[in-house]
């Protein structure tokens, strides 16, 4: 037995638990597309307990060059940059540190998590979620009635 199922994990952590990301990345083999999981740096943030909010650096990408696509259980962000030729042919560089490479990250979210909005701001993209938890699945308070005693 070489892999472990972790789906239960994900639902009930909005599928942001790290270390079943880290399981299911040790079992998933290296292949060329999974290489590079450190580009773009992202925050994951719990709000409270219904919202969280994922922040991406994605300095150098104006906002029509960043595409966000909810499907299923599965949030896709791709950020392509079309290269500038010309000023790459003029600039003379000593160190370029600053990465310009197009980008895909995928999140799993858990059952009942939407995306609300999405802001880009300051090099930062801010990607709000929400969790809707249907009334079936509240909590309810149960009281508890009253028997009377015969006489």
């Amino acid at each position: 037995m070489t892999h472990f199922d972790l789906t239960p994990l994900y639902r009930s952590t909005i599928g942001f638990d790290r270390l079943a990301s880290l399981f299911d990345t040790l079992q998933a083999p290296q292949s060329s597309a999974t290489k590079n999981q450190s580009y773009p740096p992202y925050n994951v943030e719990r709000l409270d307990d219904t919202n969280y909010r994922i922040s991406m650096a994605v300095a150098g990408f104006d906002d029509d060059e960043i595409d966000i696509e909810q499907k299923g259980g599965s949030l896709s962000i791709r950020g392509t940059s079309a290269p500038d030729a010309k000023a790459d042919d003029e600039a003379h560089y000593l160190y370029r540190g600053i990465a310009a490479r197009n980008f895909e990250r995928v999140f799993q979210l858990a059952d009942n998590v939407k995306v609300v909005h999405a802001e880009l701001d300051k090099g930062l993209l801010h990607i709000a979620l929400e969790r809707e938890i249907p009334e079936a699945e509240r909590a309810r308070k149960i009281t508890i009635a009253k028997t009377l005693k015969a006489a």
